[in-house]
C-alpha cells in the first residue's frame, strides 16, 4: 500500500510542474486554450506508446463497449471540464479562491466516493480516526496555500479587485462551481480508476480518457480562438515546453494504477499533498521561469499537518 501511496505523491509533484510549463507555452501560443490542446496531444501520444507496450492494444472491442454504462467512458470529459473551469475562474474569484474551493470539492467527494463505493470502489468506513484526520489535512492545505497567499499583498490586492466586479449572486455562483469542479476532478479519478480495473489494463484506460479530453478540448480551443497555432509561435517553444502532456499523462495513469489499490480519496490526498509540495518548490527555486518566492514557515507547518492528517486517515 505504501508504494501505490508513494506514487501518487511523486506524480502530483511531476503535475504541479505542468501548471508553470503550460503558463509558458500560453504566453508563446497567446492562448491557453491552445497550450492544453497542445498539452493534451503530447500526453495522448505518450499515453498510447505506453499502452501498446504494455497490452498490445490502444481501443476496447465493441461488445466491451457495449456492455458498460455511459458514465464509464466520462473521465476525459471531466478532465477538460477541469482544466477549463481553472482557466475561467480566475479571473472570476482571484488566485486563493481558485486553488483552495477544488481542493475541498476533491477532497470531500474522494471520502464520499470512498464511503458508498461510488463508481465501482471498494467501501471506505468513515472512522473516527479518519473524519479527525481529514479535518487536519484540510487545516494544513490551508495552512500551505491560504496563508502565505493572504500575507501576499500583491494577491490580496488582485483578489479584491476581482471579487469587488461581481455582484454577490454570480461570485458565490462561481464560489460553488469552484468546489464543483474538485467534485467533478474526484469523479474523474475514480472512473478513470474503474476503468482501468475492468479492462485490465491501465495504459490503455489513461489513453482513452486522455484521447477524450485531447478531443474536447481541440474543439474549444477553436470554438474560443477560432485559429490554430501558427509555426512562428511554435518555433519559439523550447523542448521543456513540450513536457507538460507527458507530466499530465503520467499522473493520470498513476491515478488509474493507484486508485483500486488505495481508494479514490488516499489516492487525491497523497496526489494533492505532491501537488503543493512541488508547487512551493517551483516558487522557491524560480523553475520553468516561474516567477521567485521564498518558502515561508507556514508553507512547512501546512506540508506537516497534511502529512499528519494522512497518517491518521491510515489509523483504520
Amino acid at each position: 500500500m505504501l508504494i501505490f501511496m508513494l506514487a501518487a505523491l511523486i506524480a502530483g509533484f511531476l503535475l504541479s510542474n505542468q501548471s508553470p510549463i503550460n503558463a509558458d507555452l500560453s504566453r508563446i501560443v497567446k492562448s491557453p486554450f491552445i497550450a492544453g490542446t497542445i498539452s493534451f496531444m503530447v500526453g495522448t501520444v505518450f499515453l498510447a506508446g505506453l499502452s501498446l507496450g504494455m497490452s498490445r492494444r490502444l481501443f476496447p472491442t465493441v461488445q466491451f463497449i457495449q456492455g458498460q454504462p455511459l458514465w464509464i467512458w466520462l473521465g476525459g470529459l471531466l478532465g477538460v471540464i477541469y482544466l477549463t473551469s481553472n482557466i475561467l475562474l480566475f479571473p472570476k474569484i482571484g488566485a486563493i479562491q481558485t486553488t483552495i474551493l477544488p481542493i475541498l470539492g476533491q477532497i470531500t467527494m474522494g471520502s464520499v466516493i470512498d464511503l458508498f463505493g461510488w463508481f465501482g470502489a471498494e467501501k471506505v468506513a468513515m472512522t473516527l480516526w479518519r473524519l479527525i484526520g481529514m479535518l487536519v489535512l484540510v487545516i494544513g492545505v490551508l495552512v500551505a496555500v491560504a496563508l502565505p497567499s493572504i500575507h501576499n499583498r500583491d494577491v490580496r490586492a488582485f483578489d479584491k479587485a476581482v471579487v469587488s466586479r461581481d455582484r454577490r449572486p454570480f461570485l458565490l455562483g462561481w464560489q460553488i462551481w469552484g468546489v464543483v469542479v474538485g467534485v467533478l476532478a474526484a469523479m474523474q479519478q475514480a472512473i478513470n480508476g474503474h476503468l482501468g480495473t475492468l479492462l485490465h489494463s491501465t495504459g490503455e484506460a489513461a489513453f482513452l480518457s486522455f484521447l477524450v479530453g485531447t478531443v474536447l478540448i481541440a474543439v474549444v480551443a477553436l470554438g474560443i480562438n477560432k485559429r490554430v497555432p501558427t509555426r512562428h509561435e511554435l518555433r519559439q517553444t523550447r523542448p521543456w515546453n513540450w513536457l507538460g502532456g507527458f507530466l499530465g499523462g503520467t499522473f493520470l495513469f498513476v491515478t488509474v494504477v493507484a486508485v483500486p489499490q488505495i481508494g479514490t480519496g488516499l489516492t487525491i490526498m497523497m496526489g494533492l499533498i505532491g501537488q503543493i509540495i512541488g508547487s512551493i518548490l517551483i516558487q522557491q527555486f524560480g523553475w520553468w521561469q516561474s516567477i521567485k518566492q521564498q518558502m515561508v514557515p507556514a508553507q512547512v507547518l501546512g506540508i506537516v499537518l497534511m502529512i499528519v492528517g494522512v497518517g491518521l486517515i491510515k489509523m483504520v
